[in-house]
């Protein structure tokens, strides 16, 4: 049995902020005929990437639950997140 299809509902649903769904509605409602088929299939790309993120982020947490080291390499960028100033470059 293949994957549910693409609707634009079903775009809308996958996005999961509100602010991003109603953006795009906005752009599928106001595109012209002839690029419609575009504007969805932008809309479809960023509703599977949105998917995929989030199962990411499920997958990273259950690591994260069990008290397990998340896989792969990770940079700490926190100093970015909060704003501060980070290490100097080729400080030992």
């Amino acid at each position: 049995m293949g994957e549910t299809p693409w609707t634009i509902e079903r775009i809308r649903d996958a996005l999961g902020s509100p602010d991003l769904a109603q953006r795009f509605l906005g752009e599928i409602n106001r595109a012209p005929a002839h690029e419609l088929l575009t504007v969805f299939a932008k809309w479809e790309r960023i509703a599977k990437g949105t998917l995929h993120a989030v199962e990411q982020a499920r997958e990273l947490a259950a690591f994260d639950e069990r008290g397990e080291q998340l896989p792969g390499e990770w940079i700490d960028a926190t100093h970015r997140i909060l704003g501060e100033p980070g290490p100097a470059r080729g400080a030992a």
